[in-house]
């Protein structure tokens, strides 16, 4: 039986709609570090670990998602395995108008890199916002609250990085936060999905709100080289 696309959403992204953003080869691909932590395989051959190894530098951090078991060569070695829910947008949203969001650019890197790295809504690098189109709120010139899009395959756009800083939880910013962008990909016939992780029934429980639902289950591994 053929895998679905988002089976291996990372491997998807590099070899079509973010082929600008891959780096690498002989089966093995990662995003430009500057952008994003992500990378995958095209199988699981010796060789092709071994390519995948070669193109991560000393000390350096990988992320692998797929819904196979992940498995990498002795050069690298596992510094965490998680599983999350891979989660598809089943209603039509539009977002209503809403003053307090804001269309994040470059000038906003650091801000919403100190953000994630605060709130750990899942990998971010300072670049991380070249993959798509975020959006902001903001307190008193304090970037509070974001979401934008990550993966991106023919077709198919990832929600991510919805993440609210801790004193400005319970607003219901995270809410129309995803709505915006939800909307955002249906506005260009794009089909919406994310990713969770299993533990976090909070957020599960506020996408299923929005219509997202459960399409499977992914494991994630973080490795490095050390």
């Amino acid at each position: 039986m053929t895998d679905h696309i988002l089976d291996r959403p990372i491997l998807a992204a590099l070899t079509t709609s973010h082929a600008h953003f891959a780096r690498g080869g002989g089966g093995a691909w990662r995003y430009d570090p500057l952008i994003s932590p992500f990378a995958a395989v095209e199988n699981d051959e010796p060789e092709t670990l071994r390519s995948l190894a070669d193109i991560v530098a000393p000390g350096e951090t990988i992320v692998m998602v797929r819904a196979a078991p992940i498995v990498v060569s002795p050069e690298l070695e596992v510094v965490s395995e998680a599983r999350v829910v891979q989660m598809v947008a089943t209603k039509d949203l539009s977002a209503d108008a809403d003053d307090r969001l804001v269309p994040l650019s470059e000038a906003n890197d650091e801000e919403a890199h100190a953000l994630a790295t605060l709130t750990k809504p899942g990998p971010f690098a300072r670049n991380t916002m070249r993959m798509g189109k975020f959006w902001g709120v903001f307190e008193e010139g304090r970037l509070v609250a974001m979401a934008g899009e990550r993966l991106r395959q023919p077709g198919w756009a990832e929600m991510s990085a919805v993440c609210v800083h801790p004193d400005q939880r319970g607003k219901g910013l995270a809410r129309v936060l995803s709505r915006r962008v939800t909307a955002d990909m249906q506005e260009r016939g794009e089909q919406p999905y994310l990713h969770c992780y299993e533990t976090n029934q909070g957020a599960v429980t506020l996408y299923e709100s929005l219509g997202y639902r459960v399409r499977t289950g992914l494991n994630v591994m973080v490795a490095r080289k050390p």
